[in-house]
């Protein structure tokens, strides 16, 4: 009884060792690559031309978080008060607060999206149409284009 679980375990090894080899049977052990022309500073490599700085550039002495942290330090004293961190948040409430009494009324706080919807509801009509609400979609900066070479197929030397 005991054989039956050494034979079927002899047999999983064998069929195991056998995918292996048929496994590597087929890969190949350096792709080919397709020929191409060498990039610009490839090219000026080879021509002797060091086109990389030898060293890399230098950081600037003030880090980002350091800087930005003299923003709020209207003072120069080092420390930010809750004054100087709210600062710029009044700014923008005085300018929303339209009729400067402390207060935001809905139509101040909503001020840019009527100013929005009326742009946009270019016959007057008290509504725009689905042609009108396209014109309120934000505008997304356009990501610049990387001009690639097609893809050239590689070529294969294992036929034959």
């Amino acid at each position: 009884m005991m054989w039956r679980y050494v034979a079927g375990a002899a047999a999983a090894l064998l069929m195991v060792a056998a995918g292996l080899v048929l496994f590597n049977a087929r890969a190949r052990p350096d792709p080919v690559l397709p020929e191409q022309p060498l990039s610009v500073p490839a090219q000026a490599a080879a021509a002797g031309d060091d086109p990389l700085p030898d060293a890399a550039p230098e950081a600037s002495q003030r880090a980002r978080e350091e800087k930005r942290f003299d923003r709020y330090d209207k003072d120069r004293d080092g420390r930010i008060t809750r004054d100087e961190y709210l600062l710029q948040r009044r700014k923008a409430y005085a300018k929303l607060d339209t009729n400067g009494d402390g207060r935001l009324s809905f139509d101040e706080w909503a001020a840019k999206t009527v100013t929005k919807f009326t742009g946009a509801d270019a016959d007057k009509s008290g509504s725009v149409t689905r042609t009108e609400f396209a014109t309120t979609a934000p505008k997304r900066k356009a990501r610049p284009r990387v001009n690639c070479p097609p893809a050239t197929p590689a070529v294969r030397n294992d036929e034959g």
